[in-house]
């Protein structure tokens, strides 16, 4: 069999080309991973400060409402309808909307009511009426922090800048991973831990990449386990899994199914897996509702967490619910009671989630910090930070070596093959449209605006 040789100036040819090509392609993802830093930084920011403050939850409201929170555990307690009979008396014209009777013989219970207008909390002691205390719904710090982490408190518009500032933040996770991996064999210095003696140049770039790398699972772990909240990318993939059966079985229902169109999330705020599930309606229209005594009699038989509440209903064919929001989410409960009859119509527990409804719920723990206790708030405090630490040096890099004139991008390259970059571009695209939609959006403006201006062009190194 006859060899061909191939003459040294060919493989050279070839191996220059295939250096050519690489530094193209490095260049074209650092732009990438550029331009989505500058422009997403500072709603990583935001959020990885609300998302430590948040984490903490439990621990500020104690602090803040320990007044409202704690009472004198006593021999006996007050029946709930007669608690809510003091509320009522003493708010004239108040409509109660939910009872929440406290986790713990300590806690005081709540009673949500809607007065002039205002939706109020009103904290009773339990064991002698006495009202403790009110707070305006919309003015809890807590709530107030979570409208900030999930959408910015600007409505539809915010909760989508979020779900893409999130969704961007994968993309700068895979081109920092890229631009992170050593091209050539050398120590652990500046690959996993900081070179502090080469100058300050050298230690920006590694408190930068160093600590990102450090971060990139556990971040990666809670952009994935926040985006089944986000309205646009959320919704779908609650669709999705209701669609493909792995949203809440039939078998939750205890009767017929019901008739009615309305989901569970329009009437109460429940756990993620049972926010499809669609609400029945009481059957026996004329007929005196049953007590809250009577609903808090069945939610203790059937094992509800303590900490859950009675969500009234707020027409003639509405049910009661009872929804649990406990740390871990084993515990995870929704029931559906006929108001007249006190029927369990459905009982909708974690046992019966599907496996993607199991895995979205515990996810869902973890990014809150409760399903691990301290340690989960701790680890997760530890993201943040870290999320905080690589957006600032990124940031301080960029304005340390932004020129006067222009933003300081990396060039532009010439890529004559792109197929591995525009691949995985599509696949982000497809996976999160909401990256694939901004895509589309740069290219546009850069194709009909930029180009087109040459001191836009030369501004962005375009």
């Amino acid at each position: 069999m006859r060899k061909i040789r191939v003459e040294p100036a060919t493989v050279d040819k070839q191996t220059q080309d295939h250096k050519k090509k690489q530094a193209a392609l490095y260049k074209a993802i650092w732009r990438w991973h550029f331009y989505a830093g500058i422009i997403f930084a500072p709603f990583l920011i935001i959020l990885a400060i609300t998302g430590s403050v948040y984490l903490f939850k439990p621990q500020i409201e104690q602090m803040l409402y320990q007044d409202f929170y704690e009472v004198k555990q006593q021999k006996e307690r007050i029946a709930p309808s007669e608690q809510l009979d003091i509320v009522t008396n003493h708010y004239a014209g108040a409509v109660v909307t939910s009872y929440r009777p406290g986790e713990q013989a300590t806690r005081s219970s709540e009673v949500n009511i809607t007065y002039q207008n205002e939706s109020l909390t009103v904290f009773v002691d339990p064991y002698n009426g006495n009202i403790l205390g009110e707070l305006n719904s919309n003015n809890r710090v807590m709530n107030l922090i979570e409208e900030i982490h999930g959408e910015l408190m600007a409505g539809t518009t915010g909760d989508r800048i979020v779900e893409l500032a999130a969704c961007w933040a994968m993309v700068l996770i895979i081109t920092g991973i890229y631009l992170w991996f050593p091209q050539k064999k050398r120590s652990f210095a500046g690959i996993l831990i900081p070179r502090f003696t080469k100058g300050s140049r050298v230690l920006r770039r590694d408190l930068h990449a160093v600590p990102a790398f450090w971060i990139t699972g556990g971040l990666l772990f809670l952009i994935l386990t926040g985006l089944p909240w986000s309205g646009f990318w959320g919704t779908n993939f609650q669709a999705l899994v209701t669609n493909t059966g792995e949203g809440y079985p039939p078998s939750v229902w205890v009767g017929a199914a019901p008739t009615s169109n309305i989901k569970t999330k329009d009437i109460a705020e429940v756990p993620w897996a049972a926010e499809t599930l669609d609400v029945p309606k009481s059957k026996l229209e004329g007929f005196l509702p049953v007590s809250i005594d009577n609903i808090v009699e069945i939610a203790e038989r059937e094992g509800m967490h303590p900490s859950y509440s009675v969500i009234f209903p707020s027409s003639k064919e509405g049910v009661y619910t009872l929804s649990a929001f406990p740390p871990k989410a084993k515990d995870e409960a929704t029931i559906h009671i006929d108001q007249y009859t006190g029927a369990v119509l459905a009982d909708y527990r974690y046992d019966n989630y599907g496996p993607i409804g199991k895995i979205v719920a515990v996810g869902i723990t973890l990014h809150k910090g409760t399903e691990l206790g301290f340690l989960n708030q701790l680890v997760s405090l530890l993201i943040c930070l870290g999320t905080l630490l690589v957006a600032f040096t990124g940031v301080y890099m960029w304005w340390k070596r932004k020129p006067n004139s222009g933003l300081g991008a990396p060039k532009a390259p010439k890529i004559k093959n792109m197929k591995l970059l525009l691949f995985l571009l599509i696949i982000l695209g497809i996976l999160f449209p909401l990256v694939g939609l901004s895509l589309i959006f740069v290219w546009l403006i850069d194709l009909l605006i930029i180009q087109r201006m040459p001191k836009a062009k030369r501004f962005l190194n375009a």
